[in-house]
């Protein structure tokens, strides 16, 4: 017996706990893809054996906890978030106990008080207390555009005598009864409404203290005096810095195949001298135009995402967006011909036999006229999204791209045109159906733009662009007088417009990238040279001011996105990736006065994440927030979550850089470089341990946010999963030190550097490799 608490009290069994605790959550991941939810329930997440697992981590801690008496020790905020995490635990055990889950579907008029419940024998029909009618099902979506802004119901809830007229939309929750009532979908005809109703009000209680408690443990690891945080900052103080001191103003910081021949070649050289004035094309950018998503934008921001989608690029030759834009509209039969959109991959070109790298339009069909495409994509779109192979889905993306030139050079796409009064708020193009409109309405969109098109051809040749300026400003004038989408001014346009032309994000990536490597280099030589130290110094100086400077400017640009799309501009993959770069150098900040070393490779990190951002495959506009993430809780919990990114991604660097001086010390065997090792090898422990609080608080966050939208608060859907596996990840790595055997600083930075793959899968991994709940974009 005191064998089997010698095992269960050892921080060894810990490690090896979490190991095989993250293995198992990993690959249920893997199981929940290849095969479904329900078995990998069944296999791990509700199996006996991962119930048993999570005891034993219970049992540990507490016997550590007794062993090592760190009610005596004082460490609160450490002792707060371990208790957090057994009473998390126990909530999530008496949730799946005496918690209820299930699902009311109601159409227009019915009454019902039955729900469908999910156990573990199975789908059992659960009677309520109480009866709910669905009186109206509405469907409000963004102006213009099929995409959902919301949905809710409007339900009579007859309960103890009485009827309650209720509303349920997401992120507005219907309690009666300790019975919790959450919009979850809707019918195809928009007559009928499923929700998802949940009843587990102790369960949900005991883990809500649990959050508290957390919340309460991560606050006192960070402020504590005793904390671990704390110690490792004074253990820095005591040690004479490597690289000097560097003083920046950090409070200022604080808030984120047809084979290619001759006829096109000469068709893609021909129309380059098809001159656009630029003066004119700036003048057709700034123009409102609706998006298929129902966000007006100005033209401009509309032609550089149809550009980018197409030809993988911001400018055409000698073009840029807007000429490249009303080049098309002007010369759609020379445009068919011109090799511009881009080809997935060598294969997929000689299957459909099209130019590799990019084709024209016309190479799609065939002598007969058909579409080549069209057999195949017809047997993807029959396949579960699932069962799709990488081909269907690189298919079905290249014939969105077909689609979207098509719809160019037809004239139907390019909504212009608003109609008054109209309810859904659509904008028309030249090309749609005009039937909705007066006969002089329509009659005045169609020749008006024809004869703005007119005079754009005629401007070419005679290089005078006053008549289709005229024209233009005919069409600018009817836009705003039959607008009729509140918050539309040329102001917003205006903001917009110059958004697009600050290009701040670019301008960041290349000083981040510039700044962070010369100050690398010079950081560098503080520790490998014994010269010159102060002028390094002062050098290190004036470029740490100007990485503020760009710092600045990036808040600046993040501002503006976020006032321009109406939401906290993190939202998406390509947002999150800037908020990541801005928190990383930010983490950077935090410790310029100790290691310039560090703060030069967080900046460095910063630009690398914004070059990523800046790649093909990443989308940069901005789009309406699906319903779901209309909240508040969006906000804080990714803000935080990507803040944590920030600190694992400069621990990241810190232990790479930290394994390539140790190898390099024991090469030419110099002792002398074991203080600036140490120095930022404590730095890297303190950045881990800020981004595991904050990741820790960040995912817990996140499952307060679902038990409002969806009325759970965790349903193993893997990039919640991920997360809390990037969590365990990292307490491993900071939990090194307590083991003699493993309190090595080649093994911590290596493990630091290791870990970071979590990360990587959390982020992005989760995203491509597996699905869930959390795509967004």
């Amino acid at each position: 017996m005191e064998q089997i608490k010698k095992i269960l009290s050892s921080y060894t069994t810990t490690i090896i706990l979490l190991i095989v605790y993250a293995a198992g959550l990993a690959t249920a991941t893997f199981i929940e893809k290849a095969h479904s939810s329900a078995l990998a329930k069944v296999l791990i997440y509700y199996s006996p054996v991962f119930f048993l697992l999570q005891f034993l981590l219970v049992v540990n801690f507490l016997l550590i906890f007794i062993k090592y008496r760190f009610y005596k020790a004082g460490k609160w905020g450490l002792v707060a978030i371990h208790f957090a995490f057994i009473i998390i635990l126990s909530g999530a055990f008496i949730s799946y106990l005496t918690g209820i889950e299930g699902v009311l579907h109601l159409r227009e008029g019915e009454r019902s008080r039955e729900i469908v419940a999910q156990t573990s024998h199975g789908q059992q029909v659960h009677p309520l207390p109480f009866d709910v009618e669905l009186v109206k099902f509405m469907l409000k979506r963004y102006p213009g555009s099929m995409s959902p802004s919301s949905y809710e119901s409007e339900l009579l809830v007859h309960v103890d005598g009485k009827v309650r007229r209720e509303k349920v939309f997401m992120n507005n929750v219907l309690d009666v009864k300790g019975y919790r009532f959450f919009q979850a979908s809707y019918d195809p005809d928009e007559k009928g409404s499923v929700l998802s109703v949940n009843k587990d009000t102790a369960g949900r209680n005991v883990t809500y203290t649990g959050y508290a408690l957390l919340l309460l443990g991560c606050i006192l690891c960070i402020t504590a005096k005793n904390g671990r945080i704390r110690t490792l900052y004074r253990r820095l103080k005591q040690r004479e810095t490597a690289s000097g001191v560097f003083v920046l103003l950090l409070l200022t910081a604080c808030p984120a195949v047809v084979t290619a021949n001759d006829f096109t070649d000469n068709m893609s050289e021909t129309i380059q001298y098809l001159y656009i004035a630029p003066e004119h094309a700036k003048l057709f950018g700034s123009l409102p135009v609706q998006t298929v998503t129902g966000r007006i934008v100005p033209v401009n921001t509309f032609s550089s995402e149809i550009l980018r989608k197409l030809h993988k690029d911001t400018g055409f030759g000698k073009m840029n967006s807007d000429q490249f834009l009303l080049s098309v509209l002007a010369y759609p039969e020379m445009w068919m011909y011109v090799p511009l959109i881009d080809v997935p991959d060598k294969n997929f070109a000689l299957y459909f036999g099209l130019t590799q790298g990019r084709c024209a339009f016309i190479e799609l069909f065939d002598s007969n006229g058909d579409y080549k495409l069209q057999e195949k994509l017809e047997a993807a779109y029959r396949e579960m999204p699932g069962k799709r192979t990488a081909f269907d889905k690189a298919l079905i993306k290249f014939d969105d791209k077909i689609n979207v030139f098509n719809q160019l050079i037809n004239r139907q796409l390019i909504c212009l045109f608003p109609k008054p009064d109209d309810p859904a708020q659509k904008w028309y193009a030249p090309g749609d159906d005009l039937s909705a409109f007066t006969d002089d309405d329509s009659t005045f969109i169609a020749n008006v733009f024809a004869g703005y098109i007119t005079e754009v051809r005629a401007a070419v040749k005679s290089n005078d662009w006053d008549k289709a300026g005229e024209l233009l400003k005919m069409i600018s004038t009817c836009q705003y007088k039959n607008n009729n989408v509140p918050g539309l001014t040329p102001d917003a346009i205006a903001l917009e417009l110059r958004y697009n032309r600050m290009d701040v994000f670019r301008w960041c990536k290349t000083g981040y990238l510039t700044l962070g490597g010369v100050l690398l280099l010079f950081s560098f030589a503080l520790i490998f040279t014994e010269n010159r130290r102060r002028q390094l110094r002062w050098i290190i100086r004036i470029l740490g001011i100007i990485v503020l400077i760009v710092f600045h400017f990036q808040m600046m640009g993040m501002g503006l996105r976020w006032k321009i799309g109406g939401h906290a501009p993190w939202s998406n993959s390509y947002e999150t990736m800037v908020y990541a770069a801005w928190a990383s150098v930010f983490a950077g900040l935090m410790f310029v006065r100790r290691s310039p070393l560090t703060f030069a490779l967080s900046t460095l990190f910063a630009g690398v994440i914004l070059f990523v951002s800046s790649l093909n495959w990443m989308d940069p506009q901005i789009n309406p927030l699906v319903p779901v993430l209309k909240s508040p809780w969006l906000m804080f919990h990714v803000a935080i979550i990507m803040s944590a990114y920030g600190f694992f991604g400069v621990s990241f660097l810190i232990g790479l850089t930290n394994l390539t001086i140790t190898g390099i010390a024991r090469k030419n065997k110099r002792p002398s470089y074991s203080n600036p090792i140490r120095e930022l090898s404590i730095i890297n422990e303190i950045s881990l341990n800020i981004g595991l609080i904050l990741m820790t608080a960040g995912t817990f966050m996140g499952a307060v946010w679902a038990n409002e939208s969806w009325g759970r608060y965790w349903g193993w859907d893997p990039k919640e999963t991920w997360a809390l596996i990037t969590v365990v990840v990292y307490a491993m790595v900071t939990h090194l030190h307590l083991l003699k055997k493993w309190n090595s600083l080649w093994l911590f930075n290596l493990c630091s550097v290791l870990a970071f793959a979590s990360v990587l899968m959390t982020w992005f991994g989760v995203n491509y490799l597996l699905s869930g709940m959390h795509s967004y974009g």
